[in-house]
């Protein structure tokens, strides 16, 4: 019996995905196969260029932590400044001003974005997380948690108990491509320990959440916000599936709802509140921004400026291989299968950034459209944030993603770093999401190839 094959799919421009069935009666299995037609593959003007012109060509250990490359030669010293304090270890007295704490999960910006870039769990259940954060909350999910507060802090300063740690250890899920190819996924199980303040109760609500990378950042906040709002559709009107939607938070700034573009649940309207809640939250310090009743902020004015300034200006990194045929099947493959439903490559135009002419009318390929989107049950940390349900999450961006093996020698991804590279990634995919998925597990090892080396060169 010959193998059937019909059009099950998705015109996307002019790609199709095409159903071939490889075997015979109920033994049958489903591939899907991408077919190009007389499509070009040649690479997008500028697509190299992540950042426009503030994007950097080290592509080594240092690619997350650059100036970028329109900067003016005298802006330099305040970059470097704000460098320094990002590396600053407020728990030595020799370094800070202050000290860190009583409470904190870590004691520098730079112990969990080590070199700019992402976090990771702890390699067993018996260490204590370094750049894996619990957020928590009661009951109702969206207030602290009685006993502990926003975030468990594992550490404290001399004299202090710290509030306990969550250790963390995975359960194996085994799947089976379309081809018969087997694969595994990691399945996180987190386990409270050492809680100083007594047990979190069954109806706390916690949520892992690892270290992204810090690059890009002041770009990603020049977008226009018209432009977002554009791609949001939160009742699916044109029945695709998806149906991103913005995140209002309130500014601590102005009292008012802004739309949310940082962190995993876009809980945070500027970079400046983003980076506020950090170091309170993280370190236990308190800025002009978030006193907590102190009457001097912890970190100086002139340290927060510059902390912004570099924080703003960290630039994103070139491509690699681009224009490769596997790299550009695979985009095409990322397109065909849905992917770019939410990771929306623009290209983005950004707006006018007074004080900063780096940033200003850039050309952006930042794959995000910083909206939230539903990714399932297998995701969900039923916790909700702002608008977000317990389900939502920020569509993170890709750009950079092919580097962090590079810069931080290990291949975790998404916000608990459950996912061991990216092809595991891609696999945790759920809800909205789950159509590309069951896609990309139809396609061929050479199509799946081809989509990961894409990633790879992002």
């Amino acid at each position: 019996m010959r193998a059937r094959r019909y059009l099950v799919g998705i015109p996307v421009g002019a790609l199709l995905l095409t159903a071939v069935w490889a075997g015979t009666g109920h033994g049958a299995r489903r591939l899907d196969r991408l077919e190009l037609g007389e499509l070009p593959l040649e690479p997008q003007p500028g697509e190299e260029r992540s950042g426009g012109d503030t994007t950097v060509t080290d592509t080594g250990r240092n690619a997350f932590g650059r100036s970028p490359m329109n900067m003016d030669r005298a802006r330099w010293p305040d970059f470097h400044h704000g460098k320094r304090v990002f590396d600053r270890d407020w728990s030595d007295a020799d370094l800070a001003p202050v000290p860190v704490g009583p409470l904190f999960s870590a004691p520098s910006c730079v112990t969990c974005h080590v070199k700019d870039g992402r976090g990771q769990p702890p390699a067993s259940p018996d260490e204590v997380p370094v750049s894996l954060v619990f957020q928590l909350s009661g009951a109702e999910g969206q207030r602290a948690h009685p006993l502990y507060g926003a975030q468990l802090d594992s550490r404290s300063v001399d004299g202090a108990r710290a509030e306990g740690w969550g250790s963390v250890a995975y359960d194996e899920v085994r799947g089976e491509f379309a081809d018969g190819e087997a694969y595994s996924l990691a399945k996180p199980r987190y386990e409270f320990k050492d809680l100083s303040r007594g047990p979190l109760g069954g109806s706390a609500r916690f949520s892992p959440r690892v270290a992204p990378a810090n690059f890009g950042l002041g770009l990603l906040e020049a977008i226009p916000e018209q432009a977002l709002l554009a791609l949001a559709d939160p009742e699916d009107a044109n029945q695709d599936g998806i149906s991103g939607r913005p995140n209002y938070v309130e500014d601590d700034v102005d009292r008012r709802p802004k739309l949310g573009r940082f962190g995993w649940k876009a809980n945070q309207p500027t970079l400046q509140q983003q980076v506020a809640h950090a170091l309170f939250s993280d370190m236990g310090l308190t800025t002009e921004l978030l006193r907590d009743g102190t009457a001097e902020p912890e970190v100086q004015p002139k340290d927060l400026e510059v902390l912004m300034f570099y924080t703003r200006l960290l630039a994103a990194p070139k491509r690699r291989d681009w224009d490769a045929p596997q790299v550009q099947r695979g985009k095409a493959v990322f397109r065909a299968i849905g992917c770019a439903g939410c990771h929306v490559s623009g290209p983005f135009e950004t707006g006018e950034v007074p004080g900063f002419p780096e940033l200003s009318r850039q050309r952006i390929f930042p794959y995000t459209d910083l909206l939230l989107h539903d990714m399932g049950e297998a995701l969900a940390d039923d916790r909700p944030d702002g608008l977000a349900s317990g389900r939502e999450w920020r569509t993170p961006p890709l750009w950079g993603i092919g580097l962090v093996q590079v810069v931080n020698g290990h291949t975790r991804y998404l916000h608990d770093g459950r996912a061991r590279n990216l092809e595991e990634a891609v696999l945790w995919h759920g809800g909205e999401a789950a159509p590309a998925q069951e896609r990309y597990v139809r396609l061929p090892r050479e199509d799946r190839a081809a989509l990961l080396a894409f990633l790879k060169s992002l």
